[in-house]
């Protein structure tokens, strides 16, 4: 690339930066944000209402402890194809009606919910969910980025992931109490009042940014990425391989914390349904704290001058690592405090680092382009979603003693987290990769 290209697409970056940091785009991207986090805060209610209503559903429908692990498998069976088919859309669709769509579908696969259900129709309502909520979590990400400069990126995208954590932590206590004094069949009715709501809220108030194609990179060393690149080429790069290993890796835990940690208290450690609507919300507090820091934290050593490598891929397997390491350890403690503390950690600090994930996608993948990548890497993140209740069902169904089962699944879910933290740390470079794939515009 020429110097004076070069040049001139660094002065059209920061001009960019300029106009997404000015007061007026700043106060309407933090609208945006929350209306986002909510928007996932309903999608994580949505996941997490089958599993604190599980006993309560198994007894119901005469479900084994497998076909429950099967049952909330389905949840991701088209998890993957929604992400992928939806997700495409981003860019062709307003945000404003592809996110209301979406919602729509997701009040509509609770509707049968809310009376009597056979196995089959659960199973059919939570695949037409899983397909409905598969683009989610890209979607958000996409749409939240086009508020703000690339160094501002990792703060407003932690906030949008904490809703994951903020739906549950409201959700567990509210909806516990529902089922307990009502039915578990109120609760689907709750949920789907719920989305109605927001999605009226979304078409007056959503909406997109005015984003540029800015990626890694600070000041005079920002890198303006092309309008689009070859599709192989992206997905050749180390740093979008490892954001889809690291991603996959830290989904296991987010699987299991919405599917089967209810029933694990329950079950496993033998807390009572009332102790385990409180308990439940810990590791969902622990993750609207964490991931607001990690979010804080990245943005400050961003605007400091740090790479995106030091800031979001490092920082994040550090925080992934650490999650694994608690998710092993508290298999190996009694009953107590001190285990709670490291289940809430293990299943918390995976959140905190996730947050960080798409903003390093936004940090070498074109625009255009962002919302194709982002879906794919939910497709491949959602095929952990799918194995990981599927091996805890497996190996509870399976164990003479009920905690036996449950830990040997979660040090196998422990390990599979430290991969994910060691292959950011091998593969994700954003400044490097940005700067092979800006070498590709048809003008350098």
């Amino acid at each position: 690339m020429s110097l004076q290209n070069r040049q001139t697409r660094i002065e059209g970056g920061l001009a960019a930066d300029r106009e997404l940091d000015s007061p007026r785009v700043r106060r309407r991207g933090w609208i945006i944000t929350l209306m986002l986090m909510a928007f996932m805060l309903i999608n994580f209610a949505d996941k997490v209402v089958v599993s604190l209503a599980g006993v309560e559903i198994k007894a119901d429908l005469g479900l084994t402890s497998e076909q429950f692990g099967t049952a909330q498998s389905a949840f991701f069976w088209l998890f993957a194809l929604g992400a992928i088919v939806l997700g495409s859309l981003g860019g062709r669709i307003s945000a404003r009606w592809l996110l209301a769509g979406l919602v729509g579908l997701w009040v509509l696969s609770l509707a049968p919910m809310t009376t009597t259900v056979g196995f089959g129709v659960f199973l059919a309502c939570r695949m037409l969910l899983g397909f409905a909520e598969g683009p989610a979590g890209a979607l958000s990400q996409q749409i939240a980025h086009t508020w703000f400069s690339p160094t501002r990126r990792s703060l407003p995208a932690s906030v949008v992931i904490m809703g994951a954590s903020l739906g549950p932590l409201i959700a567990a206590p509210v909806l516990t109490w529902i089922i307990q004094s009502y039915s578990w069949h109120a609760a689907f009715l709750v949920l789907m009042a719920a989305g109605v709501i927001w999605l009226v809220a979304w078409l007056f108030i959503g909406g997109e940014g005015p984003a540029g194609n800015a990626g890694a990179g600070t000041g005079k060393q920002a890198v303006t990425l092309p309008d689009t690149v070859p599709v192989r080429l992206l997905w050749t790069r180390p740093t979008v391989i490892g954001v889809a290993i690291f991603s996959f890796c830290s989904y296991w835990a987010t699987a299991l914390k919405v599917s089967w940690l209810p029933l694990y208290l329950r079950e496993g450690l033998h807390y009572s349904a009332n102790a385990t609507g409180l308990l439940i919300t810990l590791p969902f507090a622990a993750a609207v704290i964490l991931t607001f820091l990690a979010g804080l934290i990245s943005t400050r050593l961003s605007l400091a001058g740090r790479s995106s490598r030091t800031a979001r891929a490092l920082f994040a397997a550090g925080l992934l690592a650490a999650g694994g390491v608690c998710m092993i350890g508290f298999t190996t403690l009694p009953v107590g405090p001190t285990q709670m503390v490291l289940i809430a950690l293990a299943f918390s600090l995976n959140t905190a680092a996730w947050g960080l994930a798409f903003s390093l996608l936004s940090d070498v993948v074109p625009a255009k382009q962002r919302g194709s990548v982002m879906s794919i890497t939910v497709a491949i993140y959602s095929l952990g979603g799918v194995a990981a209740p599927l091996l805890i069902g497996s190996l509870v169904s399976g164990a003479a003693d009920t905690a036996a089962g449950y830990g040997r699944g979660f040090v196998i879910v422990g390990v599979i987290m430290l991969v994910g933290a060691l292959a950011a740390t091998i593969l994700v470079n954003p400044e490097r990769d940005a700067t092979t794939i800006a070498a590709h515009h048809p003008n350098s």
